[in-house]
């Protein structure tokens, strides 16, 4: 059947995403039908009633082969897709900012497709429209020459508001939710943001132990709201949760945080594993990631949960007398700039910094320096439930390492018993020629061992991080000032810890911190 334009290009997209489960789910496929409809001409509405009539295997197909063609294109091919992007990027991917010349962030608008979402979300297989120049607000100065827009059109606005970092911004339709143009995380003004996020995590540390004994205090507080406050706090700090704020009902994933958990959520077990006064949590937390942990609590916050969880049902609100905007303004009463997310990165970055003093042995090899770095960052990781999917080539590469490990010892049983050899022959000439060719093999011995060695780290690294992702602490919860300070005093090359792109993110603290630096 030939489609019209628009219909057809949204059939793509669905085309695109039949390997993927999102298509097996049925609110996916609700949505997407509802959305398809609407933009299909009279007579398409008629013919088209039943998704599941629909046969898009052939345009799957088609963008299928056109993907491998991609990727199999020859060296001078892709060289040449490169430069042409490159030129794009020269054109469109810097601007002026207080004279200096900044990278740009993201510079090209997300193109039209279907809506995923994080989780069960129930806007899944929507329709995200193209982004026409008539949505977007550009935001440049006076004196700069305005970008042109597309011919036959016109910005939606032009504005010069200094006052905030956005170069560009419109609202897409799914969410209705504000989309920005910003700057690349190199550029000086987000290293400037980053800087004073981590020192205010730093003041933290010389009041914490003053808000610790006052919440406490607050546990057995006559005021209900001052009660329910302490012990978030408590959780806060102690867990290093979200916050959690508040949001329009069916809008999103049923996400949670903190302030927003209810009776459900939580279990209650006097005694269990040999601990008392267990909490047991269980919830979806941002992203729609499972929070799942079981904590021993103080007697007196055990005993105020039972208090706030009776004559509930489960789909009540554990903390009913409180909201996230007023455990922020009670924060920001405590100390300047205080937020439930300080408590985050001020608990992440200082389990780093206790991590890496417990873990790291100065006599160590770099490898196992490294493995101790990934564990303490682990360990951080673990505190903030930063967590993934066990990757889909985890178990080809865990085999492909398996294979490299297992010919690396083949290959140092070759060497020893070369070695035992030459020594027998050396131990019967005694002579300079065979005494060389000792020491030659020993080298060699040697050499094998500290490859073995360091595969047998990476394959314990790897295993270990099967479904912890590191790399959210480490871009941002963890002072990068630590990871510097430890590979200038350890003597770790800092290419190990941080790749290109991110040594430009934190150039700052590259240049700022020697080896002792303390959070």
């Amino acid at each position: 059947m030939k489609l019209s334009l628009a219909t057809e290009e949204i059939a793509t997209f669905y085309a695109k995403m039949l390997d993927h489960e999102y298509t097996t789910k049925d609110i996916f496929q609700n949505n997407f039908f509802n959305d398809w409809i609407k933009e299909m001409t009279p007579e398409e509405r008629k013919k088209i009633r039943e998704l599941g009539k629909c046969n898009f295997e052939e345009i799957h197909t088609y963008f299928a082969e056109k993907h491998e063609a991609q990727k199999a294109l020859p060296k001078e091919e892709k060289q040449k897709l490169k430069e042409e992007a490159e030129k794009i990027q020269e054109k469109y991917g810097y601007c002026i900012i207080d004279g200096h010349r900044e990278k740009i962030g993201n510079f090209k608008t997300e193109p039209p497709g279907l809506f995923r979402g994080r989780g069960n979300h129930p806007k899944m297989g929507m329709l995200k429209k193209r982004v026409m120049p008539e949505d977007v607000i550009i935001n440049c100065s006076k004196d700069s020459a305005i970008p042109q827009p597309p011919p036959g059109h016109k910005w939606k606005e032009v504005r010069c508001d200094n006052t905030v970092t956005w170069l560009a911004s419109w609202t897409e339709n799914i969410q209705g939710a504000l989309k920005y143009v910003m700057l690349n995380p190199s550029s000086k003004l987000k290293g400037e943001k980053d800087w004073q996020k981590y020192e205010v995590a730093r003041c933290l540390k010389g009041v914490v132990s003053k808000i610790r004994s006052q919440y406490r205090a607050d546990w057995k507080s006559k005021d209900m709201k001052i009660r329910q406050r302490s012990v978030a706090l408590y959780f806060i700090d102690k867990l290093a949760l979200r916050a959690g704020n508040e949001k329009e009902e069916g809008e999103t994933a049923d996400t949670v945080g903190c302030c927003s958990l209810r009776v459900e959520h939580i279990s209650l077990h006097p005694h269990l594993d040999g601990k008392e006064n267990v909490v047991e949590f269980d919830f979806l937390g941002k992203d729609s990631i499972r929070y799942y942990n079981k904590v021993p609590v103080e007697k007196q916050v055990f005993k105020n949960l039972q208090l706030f969880m009776k004559k509930k049902n489960p789909g009540d609100d554990l903390f009913d007398w409180l909201s996230t905007s007023s455990l922020n303004k009670h924060l920001q009463d405590l100390m300047d700039g205080l937020t439930a997310k300080v408590f985050r990165t001020y608990n992440a970055s200082i389990t780093l910094q206790e991590q890496l003093e417990a873990l790291t042995n100065e006599d160590d090899s770099v490898p196992a320096k490294l493995l101790s770095y990934n564990r303490a960052n682990r360990a951080v990781a673990i505190l903030c439930n930063h967590q993934r999917a066990t990757p889909k080539t985890f178990e080809k590469s865990m085999q492909n390492l398996q294979a490299k490990i297992d010919a690396k010892k083949d290959q140092l049983a070759e060497a020893k018993a070369e070695l035992k050899r030459v020594k027998a022959d050396h131990k019967a000439k005694k002579d300079v020629k065979s005494k060389t060719a000792v020491e030659k093999k020993k080298k060699m011995v040697e050499k094998i061992e500290e490859q073995l060695a360091k595969l047998n780290m990476h394959a314990t690294d790897k295993e270990e991080n099967k479904q912890i992702a590191l790399g959210t602490s480490k871009l941002n919860y963890l002072d990068p000032r630590i990871s510097v300070a430890w590979c200038k005093k350890f003597g770790v090359p800092i290419e190990k810890i941080y790749n290109k792109t991110q040594r430009e993110k934190f150039a700052w603290a590259i240049a700022m911190a020697d080896e002792d630096f303390e959070f």
